[in-house]
């Protein structure tokens, strides 16, 4: 009897000290109001895709992709210069985005299917297509001609690298990290052509030693890179209702021109 009185008694102590304790939910918090509440936005930007991302002679950023990393910054907070950019290259944007090292991507990244099993896209800010450089005195014409040729020069992590891979597998492929490299490569012979977005391969054309082919192999459409969690939600609209309204302006056509 007094064993199963001590038990209830145990049992209400129980009862009592678990009700009175509060089960408090962590506060969600958006990105858009860590963004509002730091006061700046941080974008992974790249510096080696002229016209898109570049360093100009004074070493500071230009480009179509800075421009609306601004844009985006006028219309979340009100001034273009609120902006922090950090570097970024084609192996490491995803992880620097994923580990909250950026707010967002704007990197000339083009939205597939594979990459949105990891992270989330704007909508389609501009679309471009993959194309060949080559030496200006080479007689290669096509892309099957280059991979006859051979070694083809890719850059690490872009969707013309898994294209080749997965296109001509067993084909010589060289990687490299950057576009920079992937010229010097080409100029110095190192590779015989260069796969890559025609809107990056202009950057280059200034060099009469090299040449852009005009066939295209692929539409590239680019977009801005979030998070794939509910905190990117609201920054997501936001991001897309810019774009929206700058293609409806004109804006978008400007700033390409």
């Amino acid at each position: 009897m007094f064993k199963r009185i001590f038990c209830c008694l145990i049992f209400l102590i129980f009862l009592i000290t678990g009700c009175g304790k509060k089960q408090t939910e962590p506060e969600f918090i958006s990105d858009l109001q860590i963004i509002k509440d730091r006061n700046e936005l941080i974008v992974g930007v790249r510096e080696d895709t002229k016209p898109f991302g570049y360093r100009d002679k004074e070493g500071n950023l230009q480009g179509i992709d800075i421009e609306l990393a601004k844009d985006i910054a006028q219309y979340i907070l009100g001034d273009r210069n609120k902006v922090k950019f950090i570097t970024v290259n084609a192996e490491n944007r995803i992880e620097k985005l994923n580990s909250k090292e950026v707010d967002i991507l704007v990197a000339t990244m083009t939205i597939t299917s594979q990459r949105l099993r990891v992270v989330d896209f704007s909508q389609t800010y501009y679309v471009a297509g993959q194309a060949l450089m080559v030496r200006s005195k080479s007689d290669i014409t096509s892309l099957s001609q280059a991979i006859a040729y051979g070694p083809v020069i890719v850059v690490f992590g872009t969707t013309a690298e898994k294209a080749l891979r997965d296109t001509y597998p067993g084909s010589k492929i060289i990687g490299v990290k950057t576009y920079k490299d992937a010229y010097e490569a080409l100029k110095s012979g190192k590779g015989d052509a260069i796969v890559a977005d025609d809107t990056i391969l202009m950057g280059f054309t200034g060099d009469n030693s090299v040449k852009l082919l005009p066939k295209r192999y692929s539409a590239e459409p680019y977009g801005v890179a979030l998070r794939q969690d509910a905190n990117s939600e609201d920054l997501k609209i936001a991001i897309d209702e810019l774009i929206g309204n700058m293609a409806t302006s004109g804006k978008l056509k400007n700033l390409y021109k």
